[in-house]
């Protein structure tokens, strides 16, 4: 299966616990993009974020992509993944380097240099950088400097965002989409896809977090000065809401998943008390009618510990008051009713709910939380549009690494 390269469309994938999402777009030439076709498979090789069947992965990545193909009518070749689970870790860190030009201004050169003092970081074996973001540079005693190109000094520092991630796990989500016939040009965390999806300019510069509940994990990613200062994947979403509802209401998980996306409100203050839902029951006996208030009493506890476990996590690292522009939420999750409300309790902070923006095209069909990650990835691949290298399959276990120029390969088919 040969599949013909279209170098100038972007796939942005996002391979999720619950749903496997394919977005093909254009990009346009003032940035954003334009979105050509959509596809989405149901996902049933990932646990909380991690592959855990490749062959149910794969079957999966085939079918998202294959929809999202026949709409865009084009075929592709490689893709943006995104990876999250429980595996990633990041972490801040400070690069020094001695400008080397003759006129002592700062160049390129300098500026990779400093990157890559800051990537020096002791990390082990079993885990792999992948991403270097830089915050901000200082130049001499000039703190706060964004671009140091043409500066004048004599020392350039750095401070980044590192984050790392078990090899195996990325290799896994690498090796599944190689399988399904296409080649991954970058591997993305998935709260920077989203961020870059969901936020305006001025969120970033303020400070913002931004929370994207999925089925197996939550991610966040707190911005500030228009960079990222900390991202974290939390082992919980909206699939221990789902299995709270089943155990509480006893009832089939299949029916949980649907009274929590139907009738689900994640505070139950905003639920009139009159209103009723049919809920089934297991071995074959008769429905019953519960309070839909006794359905958001079993939500509310679930939903309220994810948003206290992300306050949690931002405040032992220290940015417990970096949010000045306050909380977006998104992802599947986030649909629910009393979301936002919630987190506002929980935070003391405005909440809003997080769409794609800067899309055109199909901008309607994605208008939706749940297509905050793959859009992201696809607005995150038009900014980095250019000769890029491969991730592949490297059954040695060594990652594929960036020196490898393989964009037209075609990655392996079984």
């Amino acid at each position: 299966m040969r599949r013909g390269r279209t170098p100038e469309l972007i796939v942005g994938l996002d391979v999720g616990t619950t749903k496997i999402c394919a977005i093909v777009a254009a990009p346009r030439l003032r940035g954003g993009v334009d979105v050509v076709g959509v596809g989405a498979a149901p996902s049933r090789g990932l646990r909380r974020g991690v592959v855990v069947n490749i062959d149910s992965t794969v079957e999966a990545i085939r079918q998202a992509v294959a929809e999202a193909e026949q709409m865009a009518g084009v075929e592709v070749s490689a893709v943006y993944v995104g990876v999250a689970g429980g595996h990633i870790r990041s972490v801040n860190s400070r690069g020094v380097v001695a400008v080397s030009g003759k006129d002592r201004e700062v160049s390129q050169a300098d500026v990779d240099r400093a990157v890559d003092a800051a990537r020096a970081i002791n990390i082990s074996q079993d885990r792999e950088i992948i991403h270097v973001l830089p915050q901000t540079f200082m130049v001499d005693d000039a703190d706060g400097v964004r671009e140091p190109l043409g500066m004048s000094g004599v020392r350039l520092e750095v401070e980044v965002h590192v984050v790392t991630a078990a090899v195996t796990s990325v290799q896994n989500v690498i090796r599944s989409v190689n399988r399904a016939g296409l080649t991954v040009q970058d591997v993305v965390l998935e709260p920077i896809a989203s961020a870059e999806a969901v936020l305006y300019p001025d969120e970033k510069e303020l400070g913002v977090v931004v929370i994207d509940i999925g089925g197996g994990t939550t991610d966040l990613a707190l911005l500030r000065d228009g960079a990222v200062w900390h991202t974290a994947i939390l082992p919980l979403g909206g699939d221990h809401v789902s299995n709270d509802v089943a155990v509480g209401l006893r009832t089939p998980m299949a029916d949980a998943e649907a009274l929590k996306k139907r009738y689900g409100c994640a505070l139950t203050a905003l639920v009139p008390a009159e209103e009723t839902v049919d809920v089934p029951s297991v071995g074959g006996r008769k429905p019953r009618q519960l309070s839909r208030q006794v359905l958001s009493e079993i939500i509310q506890p679930r939903v309220e510990e994810i948003f206290t476990l992300v306050a949690r996590e931002l405040s032992r690292a220290g940015f417990q008051d970096a949010a000045t522009a306050g909380v977006v939420v998104t992802g599947g999750s986030s649909i629910m009713q009393g979301v936002p409300e919630l987190a506002e309790a929980v935070f003391d902070q405005p909440v809003r709910r997080g769409v794609p923006g800067a899309v055109g095209g199909l901008a309607n069909v994605v208008k939706s939380p749940m297509y905050a990650t793959a859009v992201g990835l696809a607005l995150y691949g038009a900014r980095r549009q250019g000769p890029t290298s491969a991730w592949t399959d490297t059954t040695s276990g060594t990652l594929g690494r960036w020196g490898r120029r393989l964009v037209g390969w075609l990655g392996e088919v079984l």
